[in-house]
This record gives structure tokens, C-alpha cells and sequence, in this order.
């Protein structure tokens, strides 16, 4: 049996070994999931889920400072932030119990015709089948959550594959959730590489795939997907941002560097493209630059850290690459701009960089902020909607007019106003457009798509 080893992102040193599942434990897997929920004497009825639910929120809650120690030395993003990310995670499970009664249908007219009379119809909300989900590493528990707690919620099998880089996080949530009394095989973690996942995409037993990772994996992976299976697709984004001359320069350049650097850049909805006007793109580039120098890089484990690694060297190397394409092609660098280690990189603001160069064309996923000076709006509205990813965006401004107008004409699922790209509640929806995805994430907006909808019509002389 192969092994994985887990590595600190910050230093490189190992965290532990763990087994890797091989293909047919993978098909096994989705053999004795579809065989649960084939079997309805099986199925767990809501009072049960909830009580699972709510047992895994008192094991959570007892257990948040080695919860945050492990999602913090896997994933490396600070103590503060993987704190947050924990109790974001409990808070999760508690939005599933609350909405677990909230699954119902509608009734269904009748007796509109004479063909429709003595009739009385109604529709339920069933649970799909098996789901099969596929994380990503910037949010090791939190992610988790969000692929997991709907489809156990609603009544679903549900197998979960981790990202290789952070698995420790899984395994420990999937030892809660048997320990909260969630019967054997109804949530598997799969620890394997993408070949040996296949099954968990191409397998005509899966009934719903829940995906959040790169456009290029999300697209493919839809493609091979059986006829009738349904999915959820979470991809990246290059979150543009308007800036006019009314808007408040102290508070939004705090919360631009806040969005733009959190976690080392490496948020799908993170700040990228800030379009600001010409009188003061150059002098917000500089305050962007001041806010990214003064905040504190290094080990995520250390309290005071703000901003900690990349999760690979490679992706220093490759963010590096970018900056420096970006500078030569005639951007300003205004600061950063430089790998502080092997694993670790500057916060970095590039004034104008041209719009063919990787960092304008791309999601980043690095602790970069470009800015573009435009002339008039519809210029910058143009240059904002010039790329296929249209997740979150934003807009500051005191116009009232202008901030209705600019939320109207920006390509994106959400837009803030007077708030960074980044911002996001478990509650609400989340999910992006075009290349950035398809279906909606937020906790109660998981639990309607992993359930389908059934109409049942009793014909009666009675009625």
C-alpha cells in the first residue's frame, strides 16, 4: 500500500504518513454507498440526522484549538484566519439542522379542468443519491463542511476525496462525524490521486458531484460525468473591483489589502483587478503597498502572523514568474514583487500592468493586487467583464447612483459595495458564472441541489 506524506507548507517538514486507497477501494466504496442508499429501510430519518448534527457540533466545539492546529499547520493559512475557519465550520453544521425542516414541497393544484378533478398532488423533496466530492486545499475543514454536512443532512451517502495537500482535516472531521453516531459507509474519505478517482466521476452510481478547484479539472471532469448525474462546480475567479472619486480611500484601502492578501492570495474570490480612476490610481497603489508591507509574513503557527505560505514552492515560483512577465511588459511594480523564501511571497502591488500578461488574465491565487487606471466608468465596467470568470466583484463608491449602476453592469454572481471581493457568510449563496463554475454553494443552497423533487397525485371520488 502506497503512503502520502503531508508536509507544513511554511517549512517543508513532514506532518505525517498516512495510506493512499488504491482503484478498486474506490470502487468498492461507491459500491456499499449506492448499495445504503438503494436500500430505503436504510435511510435515516430527519430526527436522526439531526441528532448526528448536533452531537458533531459539541465534538467540534470541544475540540476547536486542535481543529485550527491542524488546518493551520497542513494548509498554512495563519492561526488567526484557520481560528475563524473553524468556527465558520461549526457554524455550518448548525445552518444544516436549522434548514433540515425547510426540505418540502408544494402542493399542486388540481380540479383547474375537468380532466383534473378527484385529484389531489403534491410534491417531496427526496435525497439524490450518492454524492461524491471533491475539495480543494485553501480551506481544509471549512471546504469539507461545505461537500459533506449538506448531503449527510438531506440523507445522502457521501464520499469525499481531500485535496493531497491537506487530507489531515478530512480524516479528522470523517472521526467526528463516526463518533457524533453517523453509521459505517455513509461518509468515506478517499485519499488518492486523480486517476484513481476516476470511478468517483465516471461511476453511474454517483448522483451528484460537488467539485471546487481550477476551471481547466472542473470543466473536464463535468464532461465525463454519466447522463443524469448533477454537479455543483466551484472554479476560481479574477475578482474585479471599481473604485470611484467618492469613495472612502482610508477605509477601502484596508480592505482591499484585507481581501487581496488573506491567506497569501489564495482565495477563488479573492481581490485582483482593482480599476481605480486615473487622479488617484497611482497614489491607492501606494497606500495598497504600505497596508501589504506592514503586515507580518511568516509561520502560520505564530499568532502574530498575517500572511503565511504558498501552499507549494512551485507556486511562489510560478506567482514570481507572473510579477516579474507583468513588470517587464511595463507594469509599475509598487511594492513586493519578491519570493521571501522557498515557500513565502511579498505582498505585491503592480500598477498597470498590461491586459495580456498572466496577472491580468488569470486568477492569480497568489498575494497579488494589480491596478488599472481608467477614464470613465464605462471604460473600466468594459475592462472589468473582459475575462470568461465571473464570480464575486465589487464597487466602492458614496454615489448611491453610481453604485446601483455599476451592480447592474458588472458580469458577477455577487457584488459588494464598499466591501472586498472576499467577503462571503456560510448562509448565503455562492458560486460563480461562465468559466467560474456552475450550481450554488452556501449551506442550505447545497442541500437543495443534492435533493430532487417528486410529485405524488391520489386520485379519489372523495376529493
Amino acid at each position: 500500500m502506497s503512503e502520502l506524506n503531508v508536509y507544513r507548507p511554511y517549512d517543508g517538514s513532514l506532518i505525517r504518513s498516512i495510506p493512499m486507497h488504491t482503484k478498486t477501494e474506490v470502487e468498492w466504496a461507491i459500491k456499499k454507498a449506492h448499495f445504503l442508499f438503494s436500500d430505503r429501510a436504510r435511510w435515516m430519518p430527519p430526527f436522526q440526522r439531526i441528532a448526528i448534527l448536533e452531537k458533531t457540533v459539541e465534538l467540534m466545539s470541544s475540540q476547536i484549538e486542535s481543529l485550527t492546529h491542524i488546518a493551520c499547520e497542513e494548509g498554512g493559512k495563519p492561526y488567526m484566519d484557520s481560528r475563524v475557519e473553524v468556527l465558520r465550520a461549526i457554524n455550518g453544521v448548525k445552518l444544516a439542522i436549522e434548514h433540515i425542516s425547510h426540505l418540502t414541497g408544494e402542493q399542486i393544484p388540481m380540479g383547474q379542468t375537468e380532466a383534473s378533478i378527484n385529484r389531489l398532488a403534491f410534491t417531496i423533496r427526496e435525497p439524490i443519491g450518492v454524492v461524491a466530492s471533491i475539495s480543494a486545499f485553501n480551506h481544509p475543514l471549512n471546504l469539507i463542511v461545505h461537500q459533506v454536512i449538506p448531503a449527510i443532512a438531506v440523507g445522502c451517502p457521501v464520499l469525499i476525496k481531500p485535496a493531497l495537500t491537506t487530507p489531515l482535516s478530512c480524516l479528522k472531521f470523517v472521526e467526528i462525524l463516526e463518533e457524533a453516531g453517523l453509521p459505517a459507509d455513509w461518509c468515506r474519505a478517499l485519499i488518492c490521486d486523480h486517476e484513481v478517482a476516476t470511478p468517483l466521476v465516471s461511476d453511474p452510481d454517483i448522483q451528484f458531484l460537488s467539485f471546487i478547484g481550477s476551471p481547466k479539472v472542473g470543466w473536464m471532469l463535468r464532461s465525463k460525468l454519466p447522463p443524469g448525474t448533477r454537479c455543483a462546480l466551484e472554479h476560481g475567479g479574477a475578482a474585479p473591483v471599481i473604485v470611484d472619486s467618492t469613495a472612502d480611500m482610508d477605509n477601502l484601502v484596508q480592505s482591499l489589502a484585507k481581501g487581496g492578501f488573506y491567506h497569501a492570495g489564495q482565495v477563488c474570490v479573492s481581490v485582483q483587478r482593482v480599476y481605480a480612476e486615473k487622479s488617484f490610481s497611482h497614489d491607492l497603489a501606494v497606500r495598497l503597498g504600505n497596508a501589504g508591507n506592514k503586515m507580518i509574513v511568516g509561520d502560520p503557527l505564530d499568532p502574530l502572523t498575517e500572511i503565511g505560505p504558498l501552499i507549494l514552492p512551485s507556486e511562489v515560483n510560478r506567482v514570481d514568474d507572473w510579477v516579474k512577465e507583468a513588470i517587464t511588459a511595463g507594469g509599475t511594480l509598487i511594492s513586493g514583487g519578491r519570493k521571501i523564501s522557498e515557500t513565502c511571497y511579498a505582498p505585491t502591488v503592480i500598477l498597470d500592468p498590461p491586459d495580456y500578461v498572466h496577472v491580468s488574465q488569470n486568477e492569480i491565487f497568489g498575494p497579488v493586487i494589480c491596478v488599472y487606471s481608467y477614464g470613465d466608468k464605462k471604460e473600466a465596467i468594459t475592462r472589468a467583464n473582459g475575462l470568461p470568470f465571473a464570480f464575486q466583484a465589487s464597487v466602492f463608491t458614496n454615489d448611491l447612483n453610481e453604485a446601483l449602476d455599476l451592480t447592474q453592469q458588472l458580469n458577477a454572481s455577487a457584488v459588494m459595495v464598499n466591501d472586498h471581493t472576499a467577503f462571503r457568510v456560510d448562509w448565503m449563496p455562492f458560486g460563480g458564472r461562465g468559466a467560474s463554475g456552475m450550481g450554488l454553494g452556501g449551506i442550505q443552497y447545497s442541500m437543495h441541489e443534492m435533493t430532487r423533487e417528486k410529485m405524488i397525485v391520489f386520485k379519489s371520488p372523495y376529493l
